[in-house]
C-alpha cells in the first residue's frame, strides 16, 4: 500500500533534494519569489520598537535546526539577570507562560514546549525562561522583572523589535531557494541585515557526546530534519524511530519499538530526553555542547555592554 509522508517530502525536497526535487523545486519557484519579496517589504518598513535594554536575537533564515538552542545556551550562561524569550514551539498552552525564573522551574515540558525546558533546566540559576506568542508581551514581563539582558529564541523574523541579530548557518545547504521551494523564510541576501552571520565548522562547532551509550540503541526523536544527526551516532544503533519537530511521544509505544528491534535503551537528543523524564524506560542521552569562537563572544559581550 503506498503511503505518502507529507513532512517527509518537504525535508528531503529542502535539505537533500533529489533530480525529481529539483523538477519539483523549479515549478514551485515563481511562489517562493513572491512569497519572500512580501517578507523583503515587511522587514523593510516595519516601524521597530526599542525597549533600553539589549536584545539579542539567535536566529536562522532557514527553517529546521541549526544550533539556536544549544547557542542560546552556551552565550546566555555568560550574563547575569538574564530571560530567554521563545515562541514555545509544539507546547500545548497559549498566551504567556513562565518556564522557569532565576533557575526554579515553574511548569512543565506540555505547557513550556521542549526546547525552553531544555534551556530553563540547562541554564538554571543563571537565567528566566519565558514563552509567549506575542514576543512584546514577554520582553516587558522580563523587564518588570529586573531583566539587564534579554536573549530572543529563532527571532529574527521579528522584525518590529530593535536587537542584535544573530544569525546561524548549518553546514551544509543544497537548497538556496525561499519557501516553499526550498527552506529559506526570505531571501539568501537578508542575511546582510543581520550584525553577525555565523556558520557551522567556521565560526562555532558541535561537541558531541554520548552519555549511558548500550550495545543496542533504538534513535527515538522529534526534530526537524532528523538525518543531520547521523554524523553523531555511535555505534550500536539498530534502528530508529522519527516523529515530527515538537512531538511528544508515547511510552508505550516506545516499548513496543524497543521490543520489536531488540534495544536494550533510547538513544535521544537532550530536547527529547526532557519530554521523557518520567518514562520508566532506558535512556542514552546525544549531549551535544557549542564552541564558539572567541571573537564572536567579544562582539557579542561588547554590543551587551554598550547598550546596558
Amino acid at each position: 500500500m503506498f503511503s505518502f509522508n507529507l513532512v517527509s517530502f518537504f525535508e528531503r525536497l529542502f535539505f537533500k533534494p533529489n533530480l525529481l526535487d529539483w523538477v519539483i523545486i523549479f515549478l514551485l519557484a515563481p511562489l517562493s519569489f513572491f512569497y519572500a519579496t512580501l517578507m523583503l517589504f515587511r522587514r523593510l518598513f516595519t516601524p521597530k520598537k526599542h525597549y533600553g535594554i539589549p536584545i539579542v536575537s539567535i536566529g536562522n533564515l532557514t527553517i529546521g535546526g541549526s544550533g539556536k538552542t544549544p547557542f542560546v545556551i552556551a552565550v546566555a550562561k555568560r550574563y547575569r539577570d538574564v530571560f530567554v524569550v521563545s515562541r514555545g514551539y509544539g507546547r500545548e498552552s497559549r498566551g504567556l507562560v513562565e518556564v522557569s525564573r532565576r533557575g526554579e522551574i515553574l511548569t512543565d515540558v506540555k505547557s513550556s514546549g521542549d526546547e525552553p525546558m531544555l534551556m530553563a533546566k540547562s541554564l538554571k540559576s543563571s537565567a528566566s525562561v519565558i514563552v509567549s506568542e506575542n514576543r512584546h508581551i514577554a520582553i516587558e514581563r522580563a523587564i518588570e522583572q529586573g531583566a539587564k539582558v534579554v536573549f530572543l529564541d529563532d527571532g529574527f523574523n521579528r522584525v518590529d523589535i530593535k536587537k542584535y541579530e544573530i544569525l546561524l548557518f548549518p553546514k551544509t545547504i543544497k537548497n538556496y531557494m525561499p519557501l516553499p521551494a526550498g527552506p529559506f523564510r526570505e531571501f539568501f541576501f537578508i542575511k546582510r541585515f543581520a550584525n553577525l552571520s555565523l556558520y557551522e565548522e567556521k565560526d562555532f562547532k558541535r561537541v558531541v557526546k554520548v552519555k549511558n551509550a548500550t550495545n543496542k540503541m533504538l534513535l527515538a526523536t522529534a526534530i526537524s530534519n532528523p538525518h543531520r544527526l547521523k554524523p553523531f551516532l555511535p555505534k550500536g544503533v539498530v534502528a530508529e524511530y522519527y516523529l515530527e519537530d515538537h512531538a511528544f511521544f508515547n511510552e508505550s509505544k516506545l516499548k513496543e519499538k524497543m521490543s520489536e528491534v531488540g534495544a536494550t535503551s533510547l538513544l535521544v537528543t537532550q530536547k527529547d530526553e526532557v519530554k521523557m523524564q518520567e518514562f520508566k524506560l532506558p535512556l542514552s542521552v546525544i549531549e551535544l555542547e557549542l564552541e564558539i569562537q572567541n571573537e564572536i563572544l567579544e562582539k557579542i559581550d561588547r554590543y551587551i555592554e554598550n547598550e546596558k
